[in-house]
Protein backbone atom coordinates (compact mmCIF):
# COMPACT_ATOMS: atom_id res chain seq x y z
CA UNK A 1 0.00 0.00 0.00
CA UNK A 2 2.82 2.42 0.61
CA UNK A 3 4.50 1.99 -2.35
CA UNK A 4 1.13 2.22 -4.47
CA UNK A 5 -0.26 5.29 -2.98
CA UNK A 6 2.70 7.17 -2.13
CA UNK A 7 5.22 6.10 -4.73
CA UNK A 8 7.97 5.01 -1.34
CA UNK A 9 8.63 1.88 0.39
CA UNK A 10 10.73 -0.83 -0.79
CA UNK A 11 11.25 -4.74 -0.97
CA UNK A 12 14.37 -7.38 -0.42
CA UNK A 13 15.54 -6.36 -3.99
CA UNK A 14 15.51 -1.86 -3.61
CA UNK A 15 18.50 -0.56 -4.21
CA UNK A 16 19.61 2.89 -5.09
CA UNK A 17 23.05 2.15 -6.19
CA UNK A 18 23.79 -0.77 -7.68
CA UNK A 19 26.90 -2.48 -8.22
CA UNK A 20 27.90 -5.06 -11.17
CA UNK A 21 30.64 -6.81 -8.48
CA UNK A 22 30.50 -9.55 -6.09
CA UNK A 23 32.88 -12.48 -4.39
CA UNK A 24 32.70 -15.51 -2.95
CA UNK A 25 33.60 -17.46 0.02
CA UNK A 26 35.90 -19.26 -2.38
CA UNK A 27 37.20 -16.15 -2.91
CA UNK A 28 36.07 -16.14 -6.56
CA UNK A 29 35.14 -12.27 -7.73
CA UNK A 30 34.46 -10.38 -11.03
CA UNK A 31 33.06 -6.98 -12.15
CA UNK A 32 31.48 -5.87 -15.24
CA UNK A 33 32.40 -2.95 -17.00
CA UNK A 34 30.04 -0.51 -18.88
CA UNK A 35 26.52 0.70 -18.08
CA UNK A 36 24.47 -2.15 -19.44
CA UNK A 37 21.96 -3.51 -17.55
CA UNK A 38 22.75 -6.49 -15.96
CA UNK A 39 21.33 -9.47 -13.97
CA UNK A 40 23.34 -11.27 -11.55
CA UNK A 41 21.68 -14.91 -10.55
CA UNK A 42 23.43 -16.55 -7.62
CA UNK A 43 20.85 -18.63 -6.37
CA UNK A 44 22.24 -21.67 -8.24
CA UNK A 45 25.17 -23.50 -5.73
CA UNK A 46 27.69 -24.58 -8.25
CA UNK A 47 27.24 -21.47 -10.60
CA UNK A 48 27.12 -17.44 -10.93
CA UNK A 49 24.34 -16.51 -14.28
CA UNK A 50 25.25 -13.05 -15.59
CA UNK A 51 23.41 -11.91 -18.05
CA UNK A 52 23.64 -8.80 -20.06
CA UNK A 53 21.40 -6.90 -22.28
CA UNK A 54 23.93 -5.35 -25.09
CA UNK A 55 25.94 -6.45 -28.02
CA UNK A 56 29.42 -6.87 -26.05
CA UNK A 57 30.73 -7.92 -22.27
CA UNK A 58 33.46 -6.90 -20.93
CA UNK A 59 34.74 -6.85 -17.21
CA UNK A 60 37.31 -8.28 -14.82
CA UNK A 61 37.91 -11.15 -12.58
CA UNK A 62 39.95 -10.20 -9.55
CA UNK A 63 42.35 -12.24 -8.04
CA UNK A 64 43.22 -12.15 -4.26
CA UNK A 65 43.64 -14.70 -1.11
CA UNK A 66 40.45 -12.97 1.22
CA UNK A 67 37.76 -10.32 1.07
CA UNK A 68 39.93 -7.40 1.94
CA UNK A 69 42.28 -8.39 -1.17
CA UNK A 70 39.53 -8.68 -3.19
CA UNK A 71 37.84 -5.31 -2.01
CA UNK A 72 41.40 -3.26 -1.96
CA UNK A 73 41.53 -4.79 -5.72
CA UNK A 74 38.12 -3.70 -7.23
CA UNK A 75 38.37 -0.12 -5.35
CA UNK A 76 41.97 0.68 -7.10
CA UNK A 77 40.83 0.42 -10.23
CA UNK A 78 36.62 1.64 -9.77
CA UNK A 79 38.16 4.29 -7.27
CA UNK A 80 37.84 5.28 -3.18
CA UNK A 81 36.59 8.26 -1.72
CA UNK A 82 38.71 11.29 -0.71
CA UNK A 83 39.41 11.51 3.24
CA UNK A 84 36.42 13.38 4.80
CA UNK A 85 36.81 16.41 6.51
CA UNK A 86 37.41 16.11 10.23
CA UNK A 87 34.31 18.48 11.44
CA UNK A 88 31.77 16.58 9.20
CA UNK A 89 32.44 13.59 11.55
CA UNK A 90 33.54 15.62 14.78
CA UNK A 91 29.78 15.66 16.39
CA UNK A 92 26.30 14.81 15.43
CA UNK A 93 24.90 16.34 12.17
CA UNK A 94 21.15 17.77 13.43
CA UNK A 95 18.63 17.07 10.90
CA UNK A 96 15.71 20.04 11.42
CA UNK A 97 12.82 21.74 9.32
CA UNK A 98 10.96 25.00 10.54
CA UNK A 99 12.96 27.74 10.20
CA UNK A 100 15.61 30.06 11.99
CA UNK A 101 13.03 30.68 14.93
CA UNK A 102 13.06 26.53 15.24
CA UNK A 103 16.66 25.87 14.89
CA UNK A 104 17.59 28.23 17.79
CA UNK A 105 15.03 27.11 20.03
CA UNK A 106 16.76 23.61 19.66
CA UNK A 107 20.31 24.48 19.22
CA UNK A 108 19.36 26.08 23.06
CA UNK A 109 18.46 22.47 24.22
CA UNK A 110 21.10 20.45 22.93
CA UNK A 111 23.69 23.00 24.15
CA UNK A 112 21.70 22.46 28.12
CA UNK A 113 21.92 18.66 27.33
CA UNK A 114 25.60 19.26 26.35
CA UNK A 115 25.08 16.93 22.98
CA UNK A 116 28.61 17.09 20.77
CA UNK A 117 27.17 18.76 16.90
CA UNK A 118 29.04 19.03 13.64
CA UNK A 119 26.12 20.45 11.91
CA UNK A 120 23.07 21.27 11.37
CA UNK A 121 21.72 20.18 8.56
CA UNK A 122 18.45 22.39 7.05
CA UNK A 123 17.27 20.77 4.38
CA UNK A 124 13.85 23.30 4.16
CA UNK A 125 16.59 25.85 3.30
CA UNK A 126 14.29 26.44 0.54
CA UNK A 127 11.06 26.26 2.48
CA UNK A 128 8.84 23.59 2.86
CA UNK A 129 6.15 22.57 0.73
CA UNK A 130 2.68 20.76 1.83
CA UNK A 131 2.09 18.11 -0.14
CA UNK A 132 -0.65 14.46 0.72
CA UNK A 133 2.63 12.74 1.87
CA UNK A 134 3.64 15.34 4.23
CA UNK A 135 6.72 18.10 4.60
CA UNK A 136 8.79 18.33 1.41
CA UNK A 137 10.52 20.98 -0.90
CA UNK A 138 10.37 23.43 -3.46
CA UNK A 139 12.97 21.99 -5.90
CA UNK A 140 13.90 25.73 -6.74
CA UNK A 141 17.38 25.66 -5.32
CA UNK A 142 17.55 29.03 -3.70
CA UNK A 143 17.23 30.35 -0.07
CA UNK A 144 13.48 30.84 0.86
CA UNK A 145 14.64 33.99 3.28
CA UNK A 146 11.27 34.11 4.71
CA UNK A 147 11.37 30.88 6.70
CA UNK A 148 15.04 31.82 7.60
CA UNK A 149 14.73 35.07 8.17
CA UNK A 150 18.38 36.07 9.47
CA UNK A 151 19.75 33.14 7.38
CA UNK A 152 23.18 34.69 7.25
CA UNK A 153 23.64 35.69 11.46
CA UNK A 154 22.43 31.77 12.03
CA UNK A 155 25.04 30.60 9.67
CA UNK A 156 27.47 32.86 11.37
CA UNK A 157 26.18 32.52 15.00
CA UNK A 158 26.53 28.77 14.53
CA UNK A 159 30.15 28.70 12.98
CA UNK A 160 30.89 30.44 15.96
CA UNK A 161 30.49 28.10 17.91
CA UNK A 162 32.09 25.15 16.24
CA UNK A 163 28.89 24.05 14.04
CA UNK A 164 28.62 24.36 10.26
CA UNK A 165 25.54 24.62 8.13
CA UNK A 166 24.58 21.97 5.68
CA UNK A 167 21.53 22.18 3.30
CA UNK A 168 19.75 20.33 0.61
CA UNK A 169 19.97 20.22 -3.78
CA UNK A 170 18.69 17.01 -6.26
CA UNK A 171 19.25 16.93 -10.06
CA UNK A 172 15.80 17.97 -10.51
CA UNK A 173 13.49 21.09 -11.00
CA UNK A 174 9.80 22.16 -10.79
CA UNK A 175 7.90 24.90 -12.07
CA UNK A 176 6.73 28.04 -9.59
CA UNK A 177 3.64 28.66 -10.79
CA UNK A 178 2.40 27.66 -7.09
CA UNK A 179 5.19 29.85 -4.89
CA UNK A 180 4.56 33.18 -6.00
CA UNK A 181 7.29 34.25 -3.64
CA UNK A 182 10.18 32.71 -5.42
CA UNK A 183 13.00 35.07 -7.05
CA UNK A 184 13.77 32.72 -9.74
CA UNK A 185 12.30 30.01 -11.89
CA UNK A 186 14.97 27.77 -11.96
CA UNK A 187 12.43 25.22 -14.25
CA UNK A 188 12.15 28.12 -16.62
CA UNK A 189 15.82 28.94 -16.91
CA UNK A 190 16.84 25.23 -17.78
CA UNK A 191 13.81 24.85 -20.02
CA UNK A 192 14.92 27.62 -21.82
CA UNK A 193 18.79 26.92 -22.12
CA UNK A 194 17.64 23.18 -23.58
CA UNK A 195 19.39 21.07 -20.55
CA UNK A 196 16.76 19.00 -19.10
CA UNK A 197 16.15 15.52 -20.19
CA UNK A 198 13.96 15.64 -22.84
CA UNK A 199 10.67 12.88 -23.77
CA UNK A 200 10.04 11.99 -27.23
CA UNK A 201 8.17 15.30 -28.14
CA UNK A 202 11.66 17.20 -27.80
CA UNK A 203 9.81 18.67 -24.49
CA UNK A 204 11.28 18.20 -21.04
CA UNK A 205 10.47 14.76 -19.62
CA UNK A 206 8.07 15.60 -16.56
CA UNK A 207 8.18 12.49 -14.26
CA UNK A 208 6.05 11.75 -11.31
CA UNK A 209 7.52 11.95 -7.95
CA UNK A 210 5.37 11.19 -4.88
CA UNK A 211 3.01 14.23 -4.93
CA UNK A 212 4.01 16.68 -7.51
CA UNK A 213 5.86 16.21 -10.93
CA UNK A 214 9.43 16.89 -12.22
CA UNK A 215 11.70 17.59 -14.61
CA UNK A 216 15.52 16.05 -14.73
CA UNK A 217 18.82 18.30 -15.51
CA UNK A 218 20.25 16.11 -18.48
CA UNK A 219 23.79 16.07 -17.02
CA UNK A 220 25.06 14.64 -20.39
CA UNK A 221 24.87 18.00 -21.51
CA UNK A 222 28.04 20.14 -20.69
CA UNK A 223 25.96 22.71 -20.59
CA UNK A 224 23.43 21.62 -17.87
CA UNK A 225 26.77 19.94 -15.33
CA UNK A 226 28.41 23.47 -15.94
CA UNK A 227 25.37 25.33 -15.28
CA UNK A 228 23.90 23.42 -11.93
CA UNK A 229 27.80 24.04 -10.61
CA UNK A 230 28.02 27.65 -10.81
CA UNK A 231 23.95 28.41 -10.72
CA UNK A 232 22.68 25.88 -7.51
CA UNK A 233 26.10 24.42 -5.69
CA UNK A 234 28.28 28.06 -6.26
CA UNK A 235 25.02 29.81 -4.76
CA UNK A 236 24.90 27.40 -1.56
CA UNK A 237 28.27 27.34 -0.74
CA UNK A 238 27.94 31.82 -1.01
CA UNK A 239 25.22 31.35 1.20
CA UNK A 240 27.76 30.11 3.95
CA UNK A 241 26.94 26.20 3.21
CA UNK A 242 30.00 23.35 3.71
CA UNK A 243 27.52 20.52 2.78
CA UNK A 244 24.61 18.89 1.26
CA UNK A 245 22.98 15.88 1.01
CA UNK A 246 22.95 15.36 -2.90
CA UNK A 247 19.49 14.10 -3.35
CA UNK A 248 18.16 11.31 -5.84
CA UNK A 249 19.91 10.52 -8.91
CA UNK A 250 18.58 6.94 -9.75
CA UNK A 251 15.88 7.56 -11.68
CA UNK A 252 17.01 8.58 -15.77
CA UNK A 253 13.68 6.77 -17.05
CA UNK A 254 14.31 4.36 -19.58
CA UNK A 255 12.81 6.60 -22.49
CA UNK A 256 14.22 9.67 -22.21
CA UNK A 257 16.11 11.61 -24.52
CA UNK A 258 19.52 12.91 -24.20
CA UNK A 259 22.14 15.14 -25.04
CA UNK A 260 24.58 12.59 -25.54
CA UNK A 261 22.76 10.41 -27.67
CA UNK A 262 23.46 7.45 -25.94
CA UNK A 263 20.86 4.13 -24.60
CA UNK A 264 18.90 6.02 -21.80
CA UNK A 265 18.64 2.60 -20.18
CA UNK A 266 22.83 2.28 -19.91
CA UNK A 267 22.75 6.19 -19.17
CA UNK A 268 20.26 5.11 -16.19
CA UNK A 269 23.14 3.31 -14.58
CA UNK A 270 25.52 6.34 -15.58
CA UNK A 271 23.79 8.93 -14.87
CA UNK A 272 24.20 8.43 -10.44
CA UNK A 273 28.29 8.55 -11.72
CA UNK A 274 27.43 12.06 -13.33
CA UNK A 275 25.04 13.38 -10.69
CA UNK A 276 28.18 12.57 -7.48
CA UNK A 277 30.63 14.16 -9.84
CA UNK A 278 29.32 17.70 -10.50
CA UNK A 279 29.07 17.62 -6.93
CA UNK A 280 32.36 16.50 -6.33
CA UNK A 281 34.09 19.14 -8.60
CA UNK A 282 32.72 22.14 -6.78
CA UNK A 283 34.31 20.84 -3.48
CA UNK A 284 37.04 20.36 -4.78
CA UNK A 285 37.43 23.43 -6.67
CA UNK A 286 36.48 25.10 -3.40
CA UNK A 287 39.14 23.49 -1.92
CA UNK A 288 41.79 24.33 -4.69
CA UNK A 289 40.87 28.32 -4.85
CA UNK A 290 41.07 28.21 -0.60
CA UNK A 291 44.73 26.88 -0.82
CA UNK A 292 45.51 29.60 -4.27
CA UNK A 293 44.32 32.16 -1.28
CA UNK A 294 46.45 31.10 1.21
CA UNK A 295 49.14 31.10 -1.05
CA UNK A 296 48.94 34.16 -1.72
CA UNK A 297 48.52 35.30 1.64
CA UNK A 298 51.04 32.83 3.17
CA UNK A 299 47.99 31.59 5.75
CA UNK A 300 47.96 28.03 6.09
CA UNK A 301 45.09 25.79 5.01
CA UNK A 302 43.17 23.92 7.56
CA UNK A 303 43.24 20.59 5.58
CA UNK A 304 40.47 19.17 7.73
CA UNK A 305 38.50 21.82 6.49
CA UNK A 306 36.18 21.43 3.32
CA UNK A 307 33.11 21.41 1.74
CA UNK A 308 31.32 17.38 2.32
CA UNK A 309 28.32 16.28 0.05
CA UNK A 310 26.37 13.06 0.47
CA UNK A 311 24.20 11.03 -2.19
CA UNK A 312 21.93 7.78 -2.06
CA UNK A 313 22.36 6.61 -5.85
CA UNK A 314 25.40 5.66 -7.28
CA UNK A 315 26.85 2.73 -9.55
CA UNK A 316 30.41 0.82 -9.95
CA UNK A 317 32.61 4.14 -10.26
CA UNK A 318 30.41 6.28 -7.75
CA UNK A 319 33.10 5.90 -4.65
CA UNK A 320 35.76 7.58 -7.41
CA UNK A 321 33.69 10.80 -7.19
CA UNK A 322 31.31 10.72 -4.05
CA UNK A 323 32.32 11.73 -0.76
CA UNK A 324 29.94 10.08 1.32
CA UNK A 325 26.99 8.05 0.79
CA UNK A 326 23.76 7.79 2.76
CA UNK A 327 20.79 4.39 2.06
CA UNK A 328 17.84 6.52 0.84
CA UNK A 329 14.73 6.55 2.58
CA UNK A 330 13.63 3.87 4.73
CA UNK A 331 10.44 3.40 6.77
CA UNK A 332 10.34 4.27 10.54
CA UNK A 333 9.37 0.76 11.50
CA UNK A 334 10.91 -2.37 12.59
CA UNK A 335 10.83 -4.08 9.18
CA UNK A 336 13.64 -6.03 7.21
CA UNK A 337 12.93 -4.88 3.84
CA UNK A 338 12.98 -1.33 4.92
CA UNK A 339 12.59 -0.38 8.14
CA UNK A 340 15.77 -0.33 10.85
CA UNK A 341 17.19 -3.81 9.97
CA UNK A 342 17.87 -2.97 6.33
CA UNK A 343 19.72 0.07 7.26
CA UNK A 344 21.83 -2.29 8.43
CA UNK A 345 21.92 -4.65 5.75
CA UNK A 346 22.74 -1.46 3.49
CA UNK A 347 25.43 -0.48 5.82
CA UNK A 348 27.28 -3.93 5.20
CA UNK A 349 26.04 -4.62 1.79
CA UNK A 350 27.25 -0.80 0.19
CA UNK A 351 30.56 -1.68 2.48
CA UNK A 352 30.88 -5.22 0.15
CA UNK A 353 30.81 -3.47 -2.54
CA UNK A 354 33.21 -0.44 -2.73
CA UNK A 355 31.08 2.39 -1.40
CA UNK A 356 32.86 1.99 2.14
CA UNK A 357 31.50 5.60 3.53
CA UNK A 358 28.04 5.16 4.35
CA UNK A 359 25.41 6.00 7.02
CA UNK A 360 21.49 5.90 7.38
CA UNK A 361 18.87 8.66 8.36
CA UNK A 362 18.56 7.85 12.55
CA UNK A 363 14.83 6.91 12.86
CA UNK A 364 14.27 6.39 9.54
CA UNK A 365 12.31 8.88 7.14
CA UNK A 366 9.42 7.29 5.39
CA UNK A 367 6.05 7.84 7.70
CA UNK A 368 2.46 7.38 6.84
CA UNK A 369 -0.33 7.93 8.93
CA UNK A 370 -3.44 7.40 7.58
CA UNK A 371 -5.65 5.95 10.58
CA UNK A 372 -7.13 3.77 10.67
CA UNK A 373 -5.95 2.38 7.64
CA UNK A 374 -2.33 2.60 7.55
CA UNK A 375 0.32 3.70 10.66
CA UNK A 376 3.67 3.97 10.27
CA UNK A 377 4.76 6.57 12.44
CA UNK A 378 8.57 6.63 14.52
CA UNK A 379 8.16 5.35 18.30
CA UNK A 380 10.87 6.61 20.53
CA UNK A 381 11.66 3.06 21.31
CA UNK A 382 12.85 3.11 17.36
CA UNK A 383 14.06 6.35 17.34
CA UNK A 384 16.76 5.25 20.20
CA UNK A 385 17.59 2.27 19.13
CA UNK A 386 18.30 3.28 15.50
CA UNK A 387 20.49 6.38 17.17
CA UNK A 388 22.35 3.26 19.03
CA UNK A 389 23.28 1.37 15.69
CA UNK A 390 24.42 5.50 14.07
CA UNK A 391 26.44 6.04 16.87
CA UNK A 392 28.77 3.43 15.41
CA UNK A 393 28.54 4.37 12.02
CA UNK A 394 30.74 7.41 10.35
CA UNK A 395 28.30 9.98 10.46
CA UNK A 396 25.36 10.94 13.26
CA UNK A 397 22.79 12.32 11.56
CA UNK A 398 19.21 12.37 12.31
CA UNK A 399 16.04 13.18 9.96
CA UNK A 400 12.85 14.73 11.39
CA UNK A 401 10.98 12.26 8.78
CA UNK A 402 8.13 13.30 5.58
CA UNK A 403 5.72 14.14 8.86
CA UNK A 404 7.98 15.39 11.60
CA UNK A 405 4.52 15.82 13.59
CA UNK A 406 3.83 12.18 13.47
CA UNK A 407 7.27 10.88 14.14
CA UNK A 408 9.11 11.13 17.86
CA UNK A 409 12.14 13.70 17.53
CA UNK A 410 15.32 13.65 19.75
CA UNK A 411 13.64 16.84 20.91
CA UNK A 412 10.26 15.78 21.70
CA UNK A 413 11.34 15.03 25.51
CA UNK A 414 13.72 15.32 27.91
CA UNK A 415 14.51 11.69 27.76
CA UNK A 416 14.66 11.45 23.73
CA UNK A 417 17.20 14.57 24.61
CA UNK A 418 19.40 13.09 26.83
CA UNK A 419 19.69 9.66 24.94
CA UNK A 420 20.68 11.80 21.80
CA UNK A 421 23.50 13.59 23.98
CA UNK A 422 24.48 10.02 25.26
CA UNK A 423 24.46 8.61 21.54
CA UNK A 424 26.59 11.60 20.30
CA UNK A 425 29.04 11.40 23.04
CA UNK A 426 29.74 7.57 22.59
CA UNK A 427 29.94 8.70 18.94
CA UNK A 428 32.37 11.21 20.30
CA UNK A 429 34.22 8.83 22.18
CA UNK A 430 35.79 7.30 19.17
CA UNK A 431 36.14 10.03 16.81
CA UNK A 432 39.99 9.21 17.13
CA UNK A 433 39.56 5.54 15.46
CA UNK A 434 37.13 6.98 13.20
CA UNK A 435 39.62 9.60 11.80
CA UNK A 436 41.81 6.06 10.88
CA UNK A 437 39.26 4.35 9.48
CA UNK A 438 38.21 7.06 6.96
CA UNK A 439 42.16 7.67 6.21
CA UNK A 440 42.00 3.64 5.36
CA UNK A 441 38.72 3.50 3.23
CA UNK A 442 40.53 6.20 1.49
CA UNK A 443 43.79 4.22 0.80
CA UNK A 444 41.99 0.56 0.46
CA UNK A 445 38.57 0.81 -0.20
CA UNK A 446 37.91 -0.90 2.92
CA UNK A 447 34.45 0.44 4.55
CA UNK A 448 34.50 1.91 8.07
CA UNK A 449 31.30 -0.77 9.20
CA UNK A 450 32.15 -4.09 7.77
CA UNK A 451 30.96 -7.04 7.47
CA UNK A 452 32.30 -9.98 9.29
CA UNK A 453 33.17 -11.78 6.86
CA UNK A 454 35.43 -9.21 5.50
CA UNK A 455 37.72 -10.82 8.06
CA UNK A 456 36.32 -14.02 9.38
CA UNK A 457 35.43 -15.67 5.85
CA UNK A 458 35.72 -19.08 6.84
CA UNK A 459 33.35 -19.05 9.63
CA UNK A 460 30.13 -20.77 8.05
CA UNK A 461 28.35 -18.74 10.70
CA UNK A 462 29.70 -15.20 9.54
CA UNK A 463 28.47 -16.05 6.13
CA UNK A 464 25.03 -16.22 7.22
CA UNK A 465 25.08 -12.84 8.82
CA UNK A 466 22.63 -9.87 6.89
CA UNK A 467 22.09 -7.59 9.88
CA UNK A 468 22.44 -8.82 13.50
CA UNK A 469 26.11 -7.65 14.02
CA UNK A 470 29.14 -5.83 12.57
CA UNK A 471 32.49 -4.87 12.86
CA UNK A 472 33.92 -0.92 13.12
CA UNK A 473 37.19 -1.19 11.55
CA UNK A 474 39.06 -4.77 13.49
CA UNK A 475 38.60 -3.44 16.88
CA UNK A 476 34.81 -2.76 18.08
CA UNK A 477 32.29 -5.27 17.70
CA UNK A 478 28.13 -3.83 17.56
CA UNK A 479 25.10 -5.83 17.88
CA UNK A 480 22.27 -3.57 17.81
CA UNK A 481 19.09 -4.35 19.08
CA UNK A 482 16.49 -4.11 16.16
CA UNK A 483 13.86 -5.68 17.37
CA UNK A 484 10.86 -3.89 19.58
CA UNK A 485 10.60 -4.75 23.23
CA UNK A 486 14.20 -6.24 23.33
CA UNK A 487 16.62 -6.04 26.10
CA UNK A 488 19.09 -8.62 25.61
CA UNK A 489 20.91 -9.91 22.03
CA UNK A 490 22.84 -12.82 21.03
CA UNK A 491 26.36 -11.52 19.90
CA UNK A 492 28.69 -14.36 18.30
CA UNK A 493 32.08 -14.27 18.59
CA UNK A 494 33.91 -15.94 15.41
CA UNK A 495 36.59 -18.25 16.40
CA UNK A 496 40.43 -17.37 16.25
CA UNK A 497 39.34 -13.55 17.41
CA UNK A 498 40.26 -13.67 20.51
CA UNK A 499 38.89 -12.29 23.53
CA UNK A 500 36.31 -9.40 23.28
CA UNK A 501 35.34 -7.11 26.30
CA UNK A 502 31.88 -5.51 26.87
CA UNK A 503 32.17 -1.90 27.20
CA UNK A 504 29.49 -1.50 30.07
CA UNK A 505 30.61 -4.45 32.18
CA UNK A 506 33.98 -4.86 31.31
CA UNK A 507 33.37 -8.81 31.00
CA UNK A 508 35.24 -10.46 28.39
CA UNK A 509 34.08 -13.03 25.79
CA UNK A 510 35.31 -15.32 22.68
CA UNK A 511 37.71 -17.73 21.77
CA UNK A 512 41.01 -18.02 21.65
CA UNK A 513 43.33 -19.39 18.64
CA UNK A 514 43.23 -22.45 17.31
CA UNK A 515 39.44 -23.06 19.13
CA UNK A 516 37.06 -25.40 16.75
CA UNK A 517 33.90 -23.24 16.27
CA UNK A 518 32.59 -19.78 17.49
CA UNK A 519 31.12 -18.60 20.44
CA UNK A 520 27.73 -17.37 20.95
CA UNK A 521 26.27 -15.25 24.49
CA UNK A 522 23.56 -13.85 25.55
CA UNK A 523 24.29 -9.93 26.63
CA UNK A 524 22.17 -7.67 28.49
CA UNK A 525 21.27 -4.52 26.07
CA UNK A 526 19.18 -2.17 27.38
CA UNK A 527 18.01 1.65 26.04
CA UNK A 528 21.29 3.41 26.39
CA UNK A 529 23.33 0.22 26.76
CA UNK A 530 23.81 -0.84 23.10
CA UNK A 531 25.87 -4.51 23.05
CA UNK A 532 29.36 -3.15 21.84
CA UNK A 533 32.80 -4.41 22.31
CA UNK A 534 36.28 -3.90 21.96
CA UNK A 535 38.81 -6.15 21.47
CA UNK A 536 40.82 -7.09 24.78
CA UNK A 537 44.12 -5.55 25.13
CA UNK A 538 43.53 -3.27 21.81
CA UNK A 539 44.94 0.33 22.41
CA UNK A 540 41.76 1.37 20.32
CA UNK A 541 39.48 -0.49 23.01
CA UNK A 542 41.02 1.26 25.97
CA UNK A 543 41.22 4.66 24.84
CA UNK A 544 37.59 4.28 23.75
CA UNK A 545 36.77 3.15 27.14
CA UNK A 546 38.34 5.75 28.63
CA UNK A 547 37.16 8.60 26.50
CA UNK A 548 33.35 7.31 27.52
CA UNK A 549 34.61 7.99 31.06
CA UNK A 550 35.34 11.33 30.55
CA UNK A 551 32.81 12.16 28.63
CA UNK A 552 30.64 10.74 31.79
CA UNK A 553 28.54 7.88 29.42
CA UNK A 554 30.49 5.25 31.50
Amino acid sequence: MVCFFFRSGGNWSTTYAPSPFYMTSKMRSLYLEGYEYSIFDLTRPDRVQIQIYGNSVQGRILDGDSPTELLTSYTESTGRPPVLPRWITSGAVVGMQGGTDAVRRVWGQLKDYDVPVSAFWLQDWVGQRKTAIGSQLWWNWELDDAHYNGWNDLVDDLRSHGIRTMAYCNPCLVPMDEKPSAKRHLFEEARKLGILVRDDAGEPYMMPNTAFDVAMLDLTNPAAHAWFKSTVLRGMVDRGVSGWMADFGEGLPLDARLHSGEDSVAAHNRYPELWARVNREIADEWRASRRRAAAESDDIVDDDDGLVFFVRSGFRESSRWAMLFWEGDQMVSWQANDGIKSSVVGLLSGGLSGFPLNHSDAGGYCTVDLPPFLRYRRSEELLMRWMEVNAFTVVLRTHEGNRPGSNCQFYSSGRTLAHFARCAKMYKAWEFYRARLVGEAARTGLPVARHLFLHYPADERVQALTYQQFLVGTEMLVVPVLDKGRTAVTAYFPAGAGAWRHVWSGNEYGTGAGVQGGFEAQVEARIGYPAVFVRAGSSVGERFVSNLRNLTVL
